[in-house]
């Protein structure tokens, strides 16, 4: 999701009250439109009948300086840090501390959960979660008994707790791939990051091409992460060569080119 600055920055708090498991969660939302952040998120079930502390993000420079921004004002240790056009069910917390609840037994120093993600093993390049994407019109993923280990996870949904001193780089610009930064910077802190099945709905538009931005934030990733490379993101691989941003590139220049031979023929 791009995001586009304002020229002031804005936050706002709810009020929150206390959930399952006796533990409260944090929703963290950098919105854009309004519009969107109504009809979807805000209009999720989940929140029909119970109160979160939700902090929404206004006009910041990059989804890392919003977010850490809210890390530094969040009451409480769960933070879900998600998209304006997601949109939750009512059951979503339960199956979320379910997930939490198996990682504190066989895993309690994890570092990153989220609802979609993928890993760079050949045999292993299908992605894993639970939820529908309507930009692509279908199901991502299929249930999971457990968490399954992934090595990045979409920015559409990530979880962590703020007691594990995470935190976003704001040197990463825009709003691409701090997900699969944020992974990373959890692995080498020796913290496990998971795909957990926790069923949502991402309320995208289809994109056929990508903006400028994303290309300068795979940039930026790839030389920070270079010895870790290839780095298998949710919607592109990460390589020493850069062979998919070339293919990408190349689709962009001709979807371009295509528009203006459309514009000249029209004229």
């Amino acid at each position: 999701m791009t995001e586009t600055p304002r020229k002031s920055i804005r936050c706002q708090k709810t009020t929150f009250c206390m959930c399952v498991n006796n533990e409260s969660i944090t929703f963290v939302v950098p919105v854009n439109d309004e519009n969107v952040y109504s009809k979807h998120f805000l209009a999720s079930p989940l929140f029909k009948n119970k109160k979160y502390e939700i902090l929404s993000q206004r006009g910041f420079a990059s989804a890392s300086k919003a977010y850490n921004d809210a890390i530094d004002r969040s009451d409480n240790d769960i933070m879900v840090f998600t998209h304006q056009d997601m949109s939750f069910p009512d059951n979503w917390e339960r199956e979320l501390f379910l997930s939490i609840s198996y990682l504190k037994k066989n895993d309690p120093n994890w570092g990153v959960i989220g609802c979609y993600g993928k890993n760079r093993h050949r045999e292993t390049w299908k992605g894993f979660g639970y939820l529908y994407c309507a930009g692509n019109k279908k199901i991502l993923g299929e249930p999971l008994a457990h968490p399954v280990p992934v090595q990045t996870l979409d920015e559409i949904v990530i979880i962590f707790r703020k007691s594990t001193g995470l935190r976003f780089d704001e040197l990463l610009p825009h709003f691409h791939f701090y997900g699969t930064d944020i992974c990373m910077i959890s692995k080498s802190k020796g913290m496990n990051c998971y795909a957990i099945s926790a069923f949502c709905i991402h309320n995208t538009k289809t994109i056929h091409v990508f903006p400028e931005e994303f290309f300068e934030c795979y940039k930026y990733i790839k030389r920070k992460w270079y010895r870790f490379l290839p780095i298998e993101s949710p919607c592109i691989r990460i390589t020493r060569h850069g062979y998919f941003t070339y293919i990408r590139k190349k689709y962009l220049s001709r979807v371009k080119y295509r528009s203006l031979k459309c514009l000249y023929r029209d004229l």
